[in-house]
């Protein structure tokens, strides 16, 4: 039988024009809709720029982590630990998935884990290559890991904490331990589901590399930026210098967490005075500060590891430059909700699908209303910019119906989760995919039978709760 690597088959164009076509698209649907306002020919030429400037900070951010990664990986250490990982793991690298994916969803849970999982796509390649699974399962790992957290989103400041303060600006009082519970039982399901799917494809690629769903090129392009000329067999010492770069390495994403969880909105107050490196606190931070946090880090681990100056410069700049590919996907893909924005196309959606929503049974209104969640998360990838376009709308509109309040939040967190699993309007779908060298097409391909299985489950557990509460 002919090798799946083998077979010719069609190839959907890059990432860039297929962001390119989505924007043309939407500026042609512009000049049809009334009310909305007609994108010009400047507008659509415009876009990719317009997103770019918008998403500036998260671009310069994933240029300098590319620095970072660069200088780490020039002292061997990240070789030599993932090497060390799977030889102690050796027969049982499967026990990897499940573990990572946890971690990424309680990180997405507790504080809208997303786009920080940038950060960590191009470590998690490279263990899961060595490790003998393919790219696609580290994207896997890190997209739905994450995306399952956000999914069933219990106390995620970026979309509970903005889509109560939403409600309550129109006065409608949330009690939070309602969508705390319901978001628990989204987020596990979601979670299981995905484990499963993802185990199953890595075990059938490890056992059998034909069984990929990657192309020939993707394969190679992965093999060659993660793996690079080194021979397999070969070993690279874990010395103590490298033991301490790791350990360097480790803390820099451990600050990088502890900095962006909201401590305050937790009663937590012991970080408030760590301003003194950034101007913010812990706690605080976003991706200006996190950007300059793995800049001092880079210069750190070349001072540690004993390289020079010529030497750490030259391999920070060397990992920017693989990133810029990744930023310039980010960018493009930010353009898309730009231009939804500035022609007030996403208001029209919004306010035609509320419109839909008037009469329904409980079951029914909440199956539409994930749909309609799902639709709008299409065109606002952004949920702390959704809740607030959304929630004083969707909410009124379910308490006069009779309708839980607490559960409109979860319906939202689960359409918005759900497409953000595959949306090419997400710069962090389109940006970890960039990293692992992985085609669209080929997520898409993998990710369509657990977004089957997570609607149905959530679609379930959003109808109880509606019912019962």
């Amino acid at each position: 039988m002919e090798s799946t690597l083998n077979k010719k088959k069609f190839t959907l164009p890059t990432a860039y024009t297929v962001l390119l076509i989505i924007t043309a698209l939407i500026a042609l649907a512009t000049q049809f809709i009334p009310g909305v306002q007609a994108a010009k020919l400047s507008d659509l030429v415009m876009a990719p720029i317009n997103g770019l400037n918008e998403a500036i900070d998260i671009a310069i951010f994933v240029l300098l982590i590319g620095g970072f990664l660069g200088v780490t990986t020039y002292t061997g250490a990240l070789d030599a630990g993932i090497g060390s990982v799977v030889e102690k793991l050796q027969g049982r690298e499967l026990v990897l998935i499940p573990v990572l994916m946890f971690i990424f969803s309680l990180g997405g849970t507790s504080f809208g884990m997303a786009e920080e999982t940038i950060a960590f796509a191009a470590l998690v390649t490279t263990t899961m290559i060595v490790a003998g699974f393919d790219p696609l399962v580290s994207v896997a790992t890190l997209i739905l890991g994450s995306g399952c957290g956000v999914l069933g989103s219990t106390v995620n400041p970026f979309l509970v904490s903005t889509s109560i303060g939403a409600l309550n600006g129109v006065g409608i009082e949330v009690n939070q331990v309602i969508v705390i519970g319901t978001g628990i039982a989204l987020w596990l399901s979601s979670l299981l589901i995905s484990i499963y799917f993802v185990m199953k494809y890595a075990k059938k690629v490890q056992k059998d590399k034909s069984a990929t769903l990657l192309s020939e090129k993707e394969m190679n392009d992965a093999k060659e930026a993660f793996i690079g000329n080194k021979d397999s067999e070969e070993v690279v010492e874990f010395t103590t210098k490298r033991r301490i770069v790791l350990g360097l390495f480790a803390l820099t994403f451990i600050v990088m967490v502890a900095a962006i969880i909201p401590w305050e909105e937790f009663g937590v107050t012991i970080f408030a005075k760590t301003d003194f490196l950034t101007g913010s606190a812990l706690g605080s931070w976003w991706f200006s500060e996190l950007a300059m946090w793995f800049v001092i880090m880079s210069v750190i681990i070349g001072l540690v590891y004993q390289m020079k100056e010529q030497e750490i410069v030259s391999a920070f700049m060397n990992g920017a430059a693989d990133m810029v590919g990744v930023a310039l996907v980010i960018g493009v893909s930010k353009g898309i909700s730009v231009m939804m924005s500035t022609t007030g196309l996403d208001n029209y959606v919004l306010s035609s699908a509320s419109s839909l929503l008037s009469g329904m049974s409980p079951i029914v209104f909440t199956i539409v209303a994930f749909i309609i969640y799902m639709v709008l998360s299409f065109f606002v990838p952004s949920t702390s910019g959704l809740a607030g376009l959304s929630m004083p709308i969707f909410g009124p509109l379910a308490v006069s119906l009779g309708f839980s309040s607490e559960v409109i939040i979860s319906i939202f967190s689960a359409g918005s989760g759900l497409v953000n699993l595959v949306t090419p309007t997400s710069g962090v779908i389109m940006g970890a995919l960039a990293i692992a060298k992985v085609d669209y097409a080929s997520w898409v391909k993998f990710v369509s039978k657990v977004l089957v299985a997570i609607f149905i489950s959530s679609a379930i557990i959003l109808s109880i709760a509606m019912i019962l509460l």
